[in-house]
């Protein structure tokens, strides 16, 4: 993987974007082609968002193709930002609760992203904003190849954390980054590969499995919580960023209550988005608990 996005980035710097998307249509061109589980997923979710009267935004013709035509501008866009041609200039944030204000405090918070939009692009400006130090939690064993892959194209303060258990050590190294003031991103929209740390939560109509983390982490680590989200309207980023809770609490016997209820609150959120930008949810994968 590494070597082949070393490749696409010299070859993005060296030719330009131009050149680059036609090949870079072609690649997922050949994974529409070629990937019947990821088209049956894309398709799946766009029946949902149409049962549930969201997918006004949805073109009339070949709706799927379109979905991957967008992957592949992601792509690109991708490429753009860590290259720095795509700049803050060129972005709308949307910051209702004053969360940017926060990024200097003395303790630091999470973050909760997705997989709609582009999150490359809120990673690379807040790397390039300097202030931030954003620790990306992952449940890939190569964080460190990629950590690597990222300081070579310009990331310093970015670091992808492999996490595979929440076990007192993990909890400790996270727990003394966050009182150097360090912020924490991780998937909402993600369920770990293994285990059984998940909740179900009411996603466009139907109950899907999300998973635990992000709330377990809020609660355990006692800080605020915030949802971030980065999708393209009508040619523009919008970066939205607002405060989902101040803290995430449960007394005895109640906390999967209380990770259940901020679960669904998430899923009530990002559904919202996905009605704005519904063909820029990028999950290929079955993601209701009654698909087949």
């Amino acid at each position: 993987m590494a070597p082949l996005l070393n490749l696409t980035a010299w070859a993005a710097r060296s030719f330009g974007r131009r050149t680059m998307r036609p090949l870079v249509a072609l690649i997922v061109l050949y994974f529409f082609c070629f990937a019947p589980r990821a088209r049956g997923a894309i398709a799946a979710y766009q029946r949902r968002l149409r049962s549930q009267g969201l997918a006004g935004a949805l073109p009339a013709r070949r709706p799927v193709l379109g979905q991957f035509m967008a992957f592949a501008d992601a792509i690109l866009d991708k490429l753009d930002v860590w290259q720095g041609r795509l700049t803050a200039a060129d972005v709308t944030i949307l910051d209702p609760h004053g969360v940017r204000t926060q990024v200097n405090g003395s303790r630091g918070q999470i973050l909760v992203c997705s997989h709609i939009g582009n999150m490359d692009v809120c990673r690379a400006l807040v790397e390039r904003s300097g202030t931030l130090a954003l620790n990306i939690l992952v449940h890939t064993r190569h964080a460190q190849s990629f950590n690597r892959l990222l300081e070579r194209h310009g990331a310093s303060r970015l670091r992808l954390y492999q996490v595979t258990e929440l076990d007192p050590a993990t909890m400790l190294d996270l727990h003394q980054r966050i009182e150097r003031g360090e912020w924490l991103a991780i998937a909402g929209d993600r369920v770990p590969v293994h285990g059984q740390r998940i909740v179900t939560a009411n996603f466009l109509g139907a109950p899907a499995s999300f998973p635990q983390g992000p709330w377990l982490l809020a609660g355990l680590l006692r800080c605020p919580v915030n949802l971030l989200f980065g999708t393209k309207i009508d040619g523009r980023y919008r970066i939205a960023m607002e405060r989902l809770s101040d803290g995430i609490s449960w007394s005895r016997g109640g906390r999967d209550a209380a990770i259940a209820e901020a679960a669904q609150r998430y899923a009530d959120r990002l559904a919202r988005e996905c009605a704005d930008a519904p063909q820029q949810w990028f999950n290929f994968y079955s993601f209701w608990n009654d698909d087949a």
